[in-house]
């Protein structure tokens, strides 16, 4: 009889962390949609499907008001074989001190932010023990919180809505110790996200500045090396008619169709899972704002470029030790 060795048991349980981290939104939003048609349509339960949409009702300003994160789903066990898959490492070069709130900029986005999640949605890489006292709030679209069921379990790590107003409200009522994570690049960084890249979408990316300012909190530049390498792209021919349609489509919906791909469930398969590459976050250290209620458009950019000084000063200082060669650049657009 065939029994699985621990090593292949492990590797099995780390695929399908990963594989379970791109897969459950749409397994959610799929089951709950057709639960409920089912319930609407089949059956006289209707009224279950008029509770949930009255409780969605009641508690939709929830994400934009610290969220509802429970510790436990944070050190799931499940997030300790996420991290393992790559390995995901997070590693800091300064202390940072609880009595102050900061946003944490986390470069770049990648095709589908592995690091930011591993690294600051779960305590898989020990943020509570490398940053003492600090308690994150990972930003997110705010549509991962119009679908009942999706919403809780996105929450459930400590994630919030990344609007302006759920920004506003971390910072001003939740007391001291809070770390705010944003990847400003955004979906718009997807199309740069290829092997061996440092492209990063930011130079016209100041309304993290903006508001930094607007309540004096420090930023704080972190760059996660490998999150470019987990998937390949295919780049069509540019002018053609498949490059003109991903352009028209990001002109309309500003999501840049990406033909990527990575592995299967086997090594050596091909499909949609993150190649197992090694992401190392690397937090660097804080870059003191002054309060400023209604900084000019001036000052916002004298401090843009102090933010965008102090990345490159932090990629330069450790690129060499994750494979990128000494006269590669970070790539500003």
């Amino acid at each position: 009889m065939f029994l699985p060795s621990k090593k292949d048991l492990k590797t099995a349980l780390e695929v399908f962390a990963v594989f379970h981290w791109v897969s459950i939104a749409f397994f959610i939003i799929t089951t709950v949609t057709i639960v409920n048609l089912y319930l609407v349509v089949f059956t006289p339960y209707w009224p279950v499907t008029v509770l949930i949409l009255i409780w969605l009702a009641f508690d939709w300003k929830t994400p934009e008001r610290g969220g509802r994160r429970f510790t436990c789903v944070r050190r799931w066990c499940l997030w300790k074989h996420y991290s393992n898959y790559f390995p995901l490492k997070l590693l800091k070069t300064h202390d940072i001190s609880p009595s102050h709130n900061y946003i944490l900029v986390c470069h770049p986005h990648g095709l589908l932010a592995f690091g930011w999640f591993g690294q600051f949605a779960t305590e898989a890489s020990g943020f509570s023990k490398i940053f003492p006292g600090i308690t994150p709030y990972v930003l997110t679209l705010g549509a991962f919180f119009w679908m009942p069921f999706l919403r809780e379990y996105v929450m459930s790590v400590g994630a919030c809505s990344v609007s302006q107003s759920s920004i506003d409200f971390l910072l001003t009522h939740k007391g001291t110790g809070n770390m705010i994570i944003v990847v400003v690049g955004g979906l718009a960084e997807c199309r740069y996200s290829l092997p061996g890249s440092s492209t990063l979408v930011l130079k016209n990316r100041s309304g993290f500045v903006r508001t930094a300012l607007q309540h004096g909190v420090a930023l704080i530049p972190a760059y996660a090396f490998g999150e470019t390498d987990l998937y390949n792209q295919h780049i069509f021919t540019p002018g053609g008619f498949v490059n003109r349609f991903q352009k028209w489509f990001q002109s309309m919906v500003h999501i840049y169709p990406c033909a990527f791909y990575g592995r299967g469930f086997t090594k050596k398969s091909w499909g949609l899972l993150p190649y197992n590459r090694p992401v190392t976050t690397i937090v660097g250290e804080p870059l003191p704002m002054p309060k400023i209620e209604n900084p000019s458009q001036e000052i916002v950019a004298k401090y843009q470029a102090l933010y965008i000084d102090a990345l490159r000063k932090l990629f330069d200082q450790h690129k060499t030790k994750f494979g990128i060669s000494e006269t590669q650049e970070l790539e500003i657009i």
